[in-house]
């Protein structure tokens, strides 16, 4: 069985599954965002008095954070009293980050667990050999209850990236080149198993932005062997001893993609969809792409080393007049090493917007929305119409880097130029 398969059998207390089967199988951590007040109602509508362990549940609030209008703010109250009566181990609040960053910082994530979120980007937590995945108010409800949830034995597919990138390309230019080949309804309910070389020896950053967009492609799912990074991170980090790691030798995998990272450029997935891959050298050739915001942040691209490579290249710099730059720390962490660093600063000196650790802009309620007829280079991971505003806004996704270069000059840029 593959390691997921092997996830699966262990939490339904079975000694095997295979493809196509539905498991009930126990969820090892689970996480609500602040858009899934319905959770709570579904809740009480069936029945439910307490939650099936105080331990292993927790609201995030970070699509609103803080709160821009009332009804988000009435919504958070209600959040709060359910995990007050509760007595939840674990709530982060406005002051936190985003979810897909907090929960592994706070140590709820490991290897060979299940962690379902009321979030579509659950997909993150396969950089550290999870079980990742996503579901609604009503299965998440179920989930507060029993501590259960249905699933369907996914079938898997490799993407195998071996190699060196070369300078100026990043994580997030891999896994544009990645869904410019399987596009978007490439993988639809399949798990990702990212493997190779270039895996073995990414970062914990690269590998969470990488598995993150594995639902670009419509993955249920996303899954990396944990390497000496991820092992490091979590034993830091962990509130509860992980029993094993699972491997995946001689597993046959139902479609096999294979990448040679060296041969990548920078990438951008142009509007308005994120499949529409080409390579930043191919967009420029064919013109100035001239830009009214650049923002940087979410659980894509809202990491210290996502916000460090922008201050390096905008140091001693400043963006153009009648342009502006959003930078939004993944988390509260996140914000606090960077000032540490001289990140926040050295960006603040060039122009930049700081914001609130969280969301942002990402989903389209506040904190840099676009107008109509704006365009904006962005490190998050949607851009389809209306996704950060006006629905007759452009967006193009693209590295921290590729965003940063660009806002050098209020046009798309190469990265190369700078780094």
């Amino acid at each position: 069985m593959h390691a997921i398969e092997k996830i699966l059998a262990k939490n339904s207390g079975r000694t095997e599954v295979k493809t196509g089967e539905i498991v009930t199988a126990k969820v090892d951590f689970a996480e609500i965002n602040d858009l899934y007040l319905q959770t709570i109602y579904s809740f009480y509508e069936m029945n439910g008095e307490k939650v099936w362990d105080k331990e292993r549940c927790a609201f995030v609030f970070d699509h609103y954070a803080p709160c821009p209008d009332i009804k988000s703010a009435a919504n958070h109250k209600e959040m709060r009293e359910f995990a007050e009566k509760n007595d939840l181990r674990f709530h982060f609040d406005t002051n936190c980050g985003v979810c897909h960053q907090v929960m592994p910082e706070a140590g709820v994530i490991y290897p060979g667990m299940i962690v379902v979120a009321t979030d579509s980007h659950t997909t993150t937590h396969g950089a550290f050999g999870a079980l990742g995945t996503g579901c609604g108010a009503t299965d998440m409800a179920t989930i507060l209850m029993t501590g259960e949830l249905w699933f369907r034995v996914p079938e898997i597919i490799e993407v195998r990236l071996e190699g060196k990138v070369p300078k100026g390309v990043y994580p997030k230019d891999v896994i544009l080149a990645v869904l410019g080949k399987i596009r978007a309804d490439g993988a639809v309910y399949k798990a990702i198993d990212f493997t190779g070389s270039y895996v073995e020896s990414l970062n914990v950053a690269g590998r969470m932005t990488i598995c993150n967009m594995a639902v670009e492609m419509g993955a249920k799912t996303a899954y990396m062997q944990p390497n000496q990074d991820v092992l490091d991170y979590v034993n830091a980090r962990a509130v509860r001893p992980f029993e094993v790691q699972y491997t995946d030798e001689g597993y046959e995998y139902s479609e096999s993609y294979v990448f040679d990272v060296e041969t990548l450029e920078p990438e951008l997935a142009c509007p308005s969809s994120v499949e529409n891959v080409h390579t930043l050298q191919s967009v420029i050739t064919e013109g100035k792409v001239m830009l009214n915001q650049g923002y940087i942040g979410s659980c894509t691209g809202g990491r210290v080393e996502d916000i460090e490579i922008a201050a390096k290249i905008l140091k001693g710099k400043h963006i153009p007049p009648m342009t502006r730059l959003v930078i939004v720390p993944a988390s509260r962490e996140v914000m606090m090493e960077c000032m540490k660093k001289g990140y926040i600063q050295d960006l603040m000196d060039a122009g930049a917007t700081i914001t609130t650790p969280g969301c942002g802009a990402c989903l389209g309620a506040h904190e840099g929305i676009l107008a109509p007829g704006e365009v904006c280079i962005t490190s998050t991971n949607r851009n389809f119409p209306g996704r950060m505003g006006s629905t007759e806004a452009l967006m193009y996704l693209a590295s921290p880097a590729t965003v940063a270069a660009s806002m050098v000059n209020g046009y798309i840029t190469d990265p190369r130029d700078f780094v």
